[in-house]
């Protein structure tokens, strides 16, 4: 038990600590070493050991008794072990549990017996060991106090050191997603401005064709020059053509916001798709469909290389973004 290992630990033998536990019912250590201490001269707690560790009584030689007439047992009883000494610093035992205990704690080692009986302790001696003990165990407790706040101490470094550690290594694994999300923006703004320059291509490449589509007519128009009044009649609807060269177009999206834009009416079904990919920024990885809804009309993928003018697009016109194919 602790409460015996305590008491051997302030100098009591195995025994008297207990038997002073058994006495005050295990209550604890300060009132069995006040029971020690009130007991210390009792002749039933005292015991003589030897060095091999046997117990002898002490014996008294009644001092009426002359010496001479005295037995040879009676002198060898009287010259028996009454305590043990230590020979480094001459300190008395009066068991060899006592001695075992100073020597572990002060390392001496060399012992003997001896014929001197260990004085019990008076009054002064029992308030002044008492007061002693008491302080050892409260120099005890202060220790296991301090080295208990340490241990605390330490625990919350560590927690707090793990805490910081885990989130240094989410700050370290954002910036890296950071760093991938805006890499993958640049790729996808490189890619957007490739396919807005091909789209300007290919519309630069139309309006070429339609330029020199447009010379050819009017270098062969000539040749009938009989009927100059008839090419004069169509020349009320070429007005009417000025007013549709441009197409606003109108994109409903499905949270219920809309784009709007001017288009060339000449220019492709396309153009439209690549304005909605980079201003609305969730269909840039996604697939959607456009459509009209007067007349009901799906787009398909033969439809984006047309112009807006032959959709039926020019002047204006509504069209619906869809999520999915």
């Amino acid at each position: 038990m602790a409460e015996i290992q305590t008491l051997i630990e302030m100098g009591f033998s195995k025994d008297r600590a207990e038997k002073a536990l058994a006495i005050t019912n295990y209550k604890g250590v300060e009132p069995a070493m006040e029971w020690l201490l009130a007991h210390a001269d009792d002749p039933q707690m005292e015991t003589g050991q030897t060095l091999g560790g046997s117990t002898t009584a002490t014996a008294t030689v009644p001092e009426a008794a002359p010496a001479p007439a005295a037995t040879t047992a009676e002198t060898e009883s009287a010259e028996e072990a009454k305590s043990f000494k230590c020979d480094e610093c001459g300190k008395l035992f009066k068991n060899q549990d006592e001695m075992e205990f100073h020597a572990a704690k002060t390392n001496h080692s060399s012992f003997s017996e001896s014929t001197e009986e260990k004085k019990p302790l008076t009054e002064e001696e029992k308030k002044a060991q008492l007061a002693l003990l008491e302080e050892r165990m409260k120099q005890k407790r202060k220790e296991r106090e301090e080295r208990e706040k340490a241990e605390a101490l330490e625990r919350e470094r560590l927690r707090i050191k793990s805490g910081k550690d885990l989130q240094d290594a989410r700050q370290r694994l954002q910036e890296q997603e950071m760093m991938k999300l805006v890499e993958q923006r640049r790729r996808e703004k490189i890619e957007d401005q490739k396919a807005r320059e091909r789209v300007r291509a290919q519309i630069e490449a139309d309006k070429q064709a339609r330029k020199l589509a447009a010379s050819g007519q009017t270098a062969s128009a000539p040749v009938p020059a009989a009927p100059a009044p008839a090419p004069a009649a169509p020349a009320p609807a070429s007005a009417p053509k000025a007013n549709y060269e441009q197409a606003r177009i109108q994109l409903r999206l499905p949270d219920g916001k809309a784009l709007a834009h001017t288009f060339g009416a000449k220019e492709q079904l396309a153009a439209v798709r690549l304005y909605l990919q980079i201003n609305a920024q969730e269909f840039a990885q996604q697939d959607f469909k456009l459509m009209t809804t007067f007349p009901k009309k799906i787009f398909t993928s033969e439809d984006y290389e047309k112009p807006l003018e032959l959709l039926g697009l020019v002047p204006s016109a509504v069209i619906i973004v869809s999520k999915g194919v």
